[in-house]
């Protein structure tokens, strides 16, 4: 994302099998930064000297391929989405770095990283936080950012709860877990067995 040029550097890297170009691979990358009209056949001259033992045209596949390109910073968008949404402090420093560079690349992506961050504050629960989260949707909803402008609406709809949900101490999360726990035990039942021996197990377990 931080050195594309256009939106299809964006797409998911293809992986290639080793080829035999590959050692070579450095040499031809120095090369065409010297000299970016440098010919393939002078390209393969100097290469075959250096022990190169392939063919023209699996040299022409290999830098078609942009394989003698430099190395272009990537990831893909699932991983990024994830790396942007966890904790910092779980982050390894070479993510860190990563997630610094590619929040850089552009406005948006600046934008969107300090606005998560953002409503991670809110998660902790504390009285402030409903005035909190009316900075955070105002800021929000003067960034360009759609998807955001979105969310932001469907926090409104539901803002009571939203708001008890950041003030208040309490949770559904020990309830969401038994729900959980007793369906994990009725379908290792396979649905063979009735209401008194589920109970029994939930009890006894």
């Amino acid at each position: 994302y931080a050195r594309a040029d256009r939106p299809e550097r964006m797409l998911r890297v293809p992986k290639y099998r080793a080829s035999l170009v590959d050692p070579y691979r450095e040499h031809l990358r120095k090369r065409r930064a010297e000299d970016p009209a440098v010919p393939v056949q002078h390209l393969l001259e100097e290469i075959k000297a250096l022990g190169f033992t392939g063919c023209l045209n699996l040299l022409h596949k290999y830098i078609n391929q942009g394989r003698a390109d430099a190395d272009r910073s990537h990831i893909y968008p699932r991983r990024l989405a994830r790396t942007i949404l966890t904790r910092p402090d779980n982050l390894k420093a070479e993510h860190h770095d990563l997630l610094a560079r590619l929040t850089a690349a552009c406005p948006e992506m600046t934008q969107l990283a300090a606005a998560v961050r953002g409503f991670a504050t809110l998660l902790t629960p504390c009285a402030r936080n409903a005035d909190g989260l009316s900075r955070w949707i105002v800021e929000v909803r003067s960034a360009d950012l759609p998807h955001l402008h979105a969310f932001t609406r469907g926090l409104d709809r539901d803002r009571d709860a939203v708001n008890a949900a950041l003030t208040l101490p309490y949770s559904n999360g020990p309830t969401e877990g038994v729900n959980t726990k007793t369906k994990r035990i009725a379908r290792q039942m396979h649905g063979r067995a009735g209401f008194t021996l589920l109970r029994h197990r939930i009890l006894l377990g």
